[in-house]
């Protein structure tokens, strides 16, 4: 049987191959699928706490950090999507538009001429917008923020609401809303959203 996945506002919808990925054909809720999940980002952290990585804005781990938070739970993962979504651009633009991304970060970084917490927010958009995988974007971006934060730009994590954000709620929906803010290019709802 199929899963049926009550998707809270924003989410990208898993598409029916991509559910047929699923590794572990017992979970049929959305809350399942969350914990499991879950479970498999604790791994990651710990994985992340052991090689604290500074070679990020490449593909190569991009893919890899995504595969350590989703391999226990999904077959794809680490996988680039491969159908268009409700957000992101064609499919087939992904590696191009993720290699332009880090090129453009790296000469942020080299050129100084922003503060930290703005070339980490931008560097979120972008990422969320390109939106790589089939499931676990806004986390897989999340998470990559802070690295991008913590490990290179030497500066703390962002707090991203003090909420779960993979639940629904008023978090979520601001979060939600200063992205697409961002699509408009108004960064200032972003920016308040992540140190909050």
């Amino acid at each position: 049987m199929m899963p049926d996945f009550d998707y809270p506002e924003g989410a990208t919808p898993i598409g029916p191959d991509e559910t047929e990925g699923l590794i572990l054909t017992h979970i049929t809720t959305r809350g399942e699928l969350d914990r499991w999940e879950q479970d498999n980002i604790v791994e990651a952290l710990i994985w992340l706490d052991k090689t604290i990585p500074t070679d990020i804005l490449n593909e190569q781990f991009i893919k890899e950090l995504h595969w350590h938070m989703f391999a226990n739970v999904w077959k794809w993962a680490g996988h680039f999507r491969l159908s268009d979504k409700n957000i992101g651009g064609p499919w087939y633009l992904i590696p191009t538009n993720l290699k332009n991304l880090c090129d453009d970060v790296c000469l942020w970084i080299e050129l100084k001429e922003e503060p930290p917490d703005e070339m980490a927010i931008r560097f979120h958009h972008r990422l969320v917008l390109i939106h790589p995988f089939p499931n676990g974007n806004g986390r897989h971006a999340r998470l990559m923020t802070d690295l991008l934060l913590e490990n290179i730009l030497n500066c703390s994590r962002f707090t991203w609401g003090s909420e779960n954000l993979a639940r629904t709620g008023d978090a979520r929906q601001r979060y939600i809303s200063a992205l697409r803010a961002a699509d408009k290019y108004n960064y200032e709802p972003l920016r308040k959203f992540v140190r909050t």
